[in-house]
């Protein structure tokens, strides 16, 4: 039999030599130990034209529900100091550490029965002692990576809640024994984010998430909640067990902002929402009003393009001309072969949308801003996919788990025989799978935003003024302004940005009709050092014409001195290529930063638009060639062998 490919202990480890984490120096004396201390709390001034900061707001820990049954002990306080470089343990036995620190980072575990997972673990505890507990209890006490221990977790969530949801409902479980301690979990969580605050070096936000779903593809609504800070936070969190309808949320959401509390909610997994995530109604089926219209804008400035679960920005059954449109989108579900399922489902046709309603005479809902996180269920994202790890813990935490390599020998003869189901036949191997389409899960993602200085303030006003890109994982910035203020600038001006922001409007905002006037849109990219060079930089238009919503890609600067072709609007090919042996690239190929003024070729006045651009880096390996590459395996038929890592900037609506 042959050993399947365990851990990725020592790659990850070598990785994680790379980490730029603080190591204090060793002091002698009192005063030297001072000025480490202050060196340690330099807080950087403010920048007026705004840094770039990454982070994840998209964050589980042992404190949800699924987490902890994927074998994840990582706590909040674990989490942030992941964020902040330090190596924490998955729950497989190997660390998983960054690179690079991120900037911000928010824990959101699921407030849905928050933190009585590991109650019913806790055999000392009252609530272990409810009969339905007793296949939960001492859980992650001892942890198995076997294949009979990974199977075993599978199955044991689902059973699990739908029994507790059931007692719940008919009042057979203690309800505040429930609540005390759900509310004392959000209290910890609360301090884990104050304990690692660091204004002006590392930002923490409090939040969790609301989680509402039917099922995959049935009203699939879930939300991030981020708080701006923590002072006057609500002792209780609104769940599902008070509403699955995110209305309600948002008039939650409204009561604590009268008291003071302000926040707000980030859709994310449109892409699985059967059509709901943006609806042309209201949850109940009603039609859309300015009173909706005005809360949903109050309350979610942002949505999430891309996570684990795959990227919403759109799919190639809806955007048919658009060449990338398939990025880590097909996620091989039934649903996702009816159209009606696609449609209200992706970022884009919610930007449509959107346009369509302003034409009947109704605002626009769907003036969102854009980010990128994880849903990282192990406390630390899988951002990188040389050092993918996924994001469900034991149940995905090794390539052969996650359907990347084949899986043989005995294990293989048991599973075909008693869960044939879970084994995929595909150019004569075997792989296994053991949740839902996990081959499809991707290393992705990470938000960005442009703000002044790294604190709370900074950083969700920057949320709110919707000046946000996402990226798939690399560290990729990119910037987008538009106005009728650029004619006197130039791309070498060292004022530029400086111009841009006082004259013109940046990603987020919306430009007003000037007669006879054309805006003018500047892009900027620029590579993550760590990552590969870029390829192209394209904007996204979309608009209606006579009733029809259109969309179309427009490629508007390549790399390597080459021109955009005026008829096709597409960049010739650069010849950057991957070499699957080894994953190397042809870095002489691309760019680090590629910047240019645009546009529109086929602009009319008055015609009611988006405008968003999308970043492009040259291909290389996904992270399952990656894994097959490593296990001397060759890869998987029908997954894509390489990708093109990407960054959206938000939009910009010209009204």
């Amino acid at each position: 039999m042959k050993k399947q490919n365990i851990t990725l202990v020592s790659f990850l480890l070598m990785m994680g030599a790379c980490s730029e984490t603080y190591e204090p120096k060793e002091v002698n004396n009192l005063s030297a130990l001072e000025d480490q201390k202050s060196t340690i709390q330099y807080k950087p001034e403010p920048n007026p034209d705004r840094n770039a900061y990454f982070g994840d707001l998209h964050v589980h820990t042992s404190n949800s529900f699924d987490a902890y049954t994927f074998g994840t002990i990582a706590s909040p306080s674990d989490a942030y100091r992941f964020a902040q470089g330090e190596a924490i343990p998955h729950p497989t036995g190997y660390e998983i550490q960054l690179k690079k620190p991120l900037d911000f980072y928010a824990v959101t575990d699921h407030a849905f029965f928050m933190g009585i997972i590991k109650e019913a673990a806790d055999t000392s505890s009252e609530f272990s002692k409810y009969d339905f507990s007793e296949p939960i209890h001492d859980l992650n006490k001892t942890v198995s990576n076997s294949i009979f221990s990974v199977f075993k977790r599978s199955n044991l969530f689902r059973p699990f809640a739908r029994s507790l949801n059931e007692r719940f409902e008919d009042g057979s479980v203690d309800k505040d024994l429930i609540e005390r301690v759900a509310n004392s979990t959000w209290q910890k969580t609360i301090k884990a984010a104050d304990d690692a605050y660091k204004p002006g070096i590392f930002t923490t936000f409090a939040g969790y998430e609301f989680t509402s779903s039917v099922d995959l593809y049935d009203r699939y609504l879930h939300r991030n909640v981020i708080f701006r800070d923590t002072n006057n936070l609500p002792s209780r969190l609104f769940s599902r067990l008070d509403s699955q309808d995110p209305e309600k949320l948002w008039n939650w959401m409204d009561m604590r902002r009268e008291e003071g509390t302000e926040s707000l909610a980030i859709p994310h997994n449109s892409n699985i929402s059967g059509g709901a995530a943006f609806s042309m109604t209201d949850y109940n089926g009603g039609p859309i009003d300015e009173a909706y219209v005005n809360k949903r804008l109050r309350n979610e400035p942002l949505v999430e393009i891309t996570q684990a679960k795959g990227t919403s920005e759109t799919h190639p059954f809806l955007s048919k001309n658009d060449e990338w449109a398939a990025f880590e989108a097909p996620m091989n579900h039934p649903g996702e072969k009816i159209l009606s399922n696609l449609n209200g489902s992706y970022v884009r046709d919610a930007y449509l949308r959107g346009l369509t309603l302003s034409e009947q005479g109704i605002s626009n809902p769907f003036k969102f801003g854009i980010i990128g996180s994880s849903d990282t269920h192990v406390g630390g994202g899988s951002f990188d996919e040389e050092t993918h790890f996924s994001k469900i813990g034991l149940l995905d935490g090794e390539p052969y788990l996650r359907g990347s390599v084949p899986f043989r020998g005995l294990y293989g003869f048991i599973s075909k025989t008693f869960r044939p189901q879970t084994v995929s036949e595909i150019g004569g191997e075997s792989y296994l799978n053991v949740g839902t389409r996990l081959i499809r899960f991707g290393s992705s993602g990470l938000a960005g935003v442009w703000a002044e200085e790294n604190t709370r303030e900074s950083i969700y006003d920057a949320f709110r003024r919707k000046e946000t890109f996402g990226t798939s994982g690399p560290r990729i910035k990119v910037r987008f302004f538009a106005g009728y203020n650029f004619e006197n600038s130039t791309l070498a001006d060292p004022d530029l940005i400086q111009k841009a922001y006082s004259k013109n409007i940046p990603m987020g905002g919306d430009i007003i009709q000037e007669r006879g006037k054309s805006p003018k849109f500047l892009v900027w990219a620029i590579s993550d050092p760590l990552g590969a060079p870029l390829q192209r930089v394209q904007i996204i238009k979309g608009w209606i014409d006579k009733g029809e919503q259109q969309e179309k890609v427009y490629d508007v600067a390549c790399s390597d001195g080459q021109s955009v072709n005026s008829q096709t609007h597409r960049c010739p090919d650069n010849g950057a290529t991957v070499n699957i042996d080894d994953c190397s690239i042809s870095r002489e190929k691309g760019n680090p930063e590629i910047k240019t003024f645009w546009q529109d070729p086929e602009f009319i006045n008055g015609q009611e638009a988006f405008y968003y651009a999308r970043v492009l880096e040259n291909p290389t390996c996904r992270w399952s060639t990656w894994d097959a590459i490593r296990d001397k395996e060759k890869p998987r038929s029908d997954i894509p062998v390489t990708i093109q890592e990407r960054a959206w900037s938000s939009p910009i609506w010209y009204n």
